[in-house]
């Protein structure tokens, strides 16, 4: 269902301060629950009344010039909400988890020539080749399972192909980054098992790393994917980076791709195929014009909802403005880069469907000192899936339970089932290739 942000029918806020006077804990759940479930509604009414949403547990920002200035204070509101987890995981410090000290300037910016923007073309031809193949060989059956069997395989191929990174095998990669992420963005409660688990699947892909590390020493040459790219690059003393980190920083590669990509590609073919009349203008034949469609898409139904950032002093945000607010040290911040994309004092009708709005109101890739290294080649990857799947004649959603979406910790997609049209059916007028 759209919200409309001219006709909210119930308080989200009413409710949760009645509960919250009763009983604290049911009042934490139902935001986590309204989060979950009927978030866009939830931040339209946070957005008009209570933009800066203080909660015992944790505060939400939800305004576009709010979330933005949290995320690009680095200093004030940093990552050591999650840092500490990926540091247990990879049994050191990685640049995802900390903010602004010379080991991550430094690493963030080897790892930015790594990737270059330039390697998205390739990237995106070797998605499609994968894409076609998954699809090819779904037809027969009618259905394709989107997430394992075309996006992640997609992704999955990335590593391998793209990165250097095929793991001692697809399954098993997919199942490291899975363990990881989970305990880093998707265990509030701290839960032990998870955490231990997170931190087995980090040290089985670094000791991976290390024999594919001493095997790429021994036998060099011949290879230009980026795992060769950082092994043969040398820098000078005193800014030169050991083994070490070289193993750190390319184990961040698929913990920061494998769930997120597909994840995204997964969310915008769900909105897309929702939305026919927007699909049949679509026109798959022309990335260009296809790819604004799944960035407005994605607007609907974005990944990362919320970005989590601890609060280390006393800060007023919006200071200088009749918003300003203080925020206490200590406080768990959730930036919500999803609330801030529909604000209209930034986005004209928010609640519209309009393809190729401004790039800037866009937040898929965070925003700030932290916004993703692999922007890049993550929108080949994101656009080519969801292309190659919807120029297909026939695609279709299901009727639910059997065609929604099922979500591994709330978080992750793990089963999306299409209905395909069978070979030799015509493609739908404005929808072919």
């Amino acid at each position: 269902m759209v919200a409309n942000k001219h006709t909210i029918t119930s308080s989200h806020l009413d409710k949760y301060d009645e509960t919250l006077a009763r009983d604290p804990r049911a009042a934490f759940g139902l935001v986590r629950e309204w989060i979950r479930t009927d978030w866009r509604p939830l931040f339209a009414e946070l957005r008009a009344r209570r933009p800066v949403f203080a909660t015992p547990a944790f505060t939400v920002v939800t305004r576009f010039a709010d979330v933005t200035e949290v995320l690009s204070r680095e200093e004030v509101f940093t990552v050591r909400a999650f840092g500490p987890r990926l540091d247990a995981a990879l049994a050191g410090p990685f640049m995802l988890g900390w903010d602004a000290t010379p080991m991550n300037w430094r690493d963030k910016g080897l790892m930015q020539v790594m990737l270059d923007p330039g390697d998205a073309a390739a990237v995106r031809e070797l998605v499609g080749r994968v894409a076609d193949e998954a699809i090819d060989a779904a037809v027969p059956y009618g259905r394709i399972e989107v997430v394992h069997d075309l996006a992640r395989r997609a992704a999955l191929e990335v590593c391998a192909g793209y990165f250097g990174i095929p793991g001692p095998d697809p399954q098993t990669l997919s199942q490291w980054t899975r363990a990881v992420i989970a305990d880093c963005f998707a265990n509030a409660a701290g839960d032990q098992e998870i955490q231990a688990a997170a931190v087995r699947a980090g040290g089985e892909m670094l000791a991976y790393l290390r024999e594919e590390l001493a095997h790429r020493r021994a036998s060099p040459g011949g290879r230009d994917d980026v795992f060769a790219r950082l092994v043969g690059t040398g820098l000078p003393d005193g800014i030169a980076i050991d083994d070490e980190r070289i193993l750190i920083n390319l184990a961040g590669l698929p913990l920061g791709f494998v769930e997120s990509g597909p994840g995204a590609a997964v969310a915008a073919v769900e909105q897309l195929l929702l939305r026919p009349d927007a699909l049949a203008h679509a026109r798959p034949d022309d990335p260009e014009v296809f790819d604004a469609h799944v960035w407005e898409a994605l607007r609907f139904n974005p990944f990362f909802k919320l970005l989590p950032r601890l609060c280390e002093r006393d800060y007023v945000l919006a200071a200088g403005t009749p918003r300003r607010t203080l925020i206490r040290a200590g406080t768990l911040v959730l930036a919500s880069p999803a609330s801030a994309m529909f604000d209209e004092d930034v986005l004209e009708e928010p609640e519209e469907f309009r393809p190729g709005r401004p790039n800037h109101h866009y937040l898929f890739f965070g925003h700030g000192h932290h916004a993703c290294l692999g922007a890049h080649p993550a929108r080949a990857v994101i656009c080519e899936i969801a292309r190659r799947l919807l120029r297909r004649p026939g695609v279709h959603l299901l009727p639910p339970p059997e065609g929604e979406i099922v979500y591994s910790h709330a978080v992750f997609p793990d089963r999306f089932v299409l209905e395909l049209a069978p070979e030799g059916e015509p493609t739908p007028e404005g929808r072919a290739a």
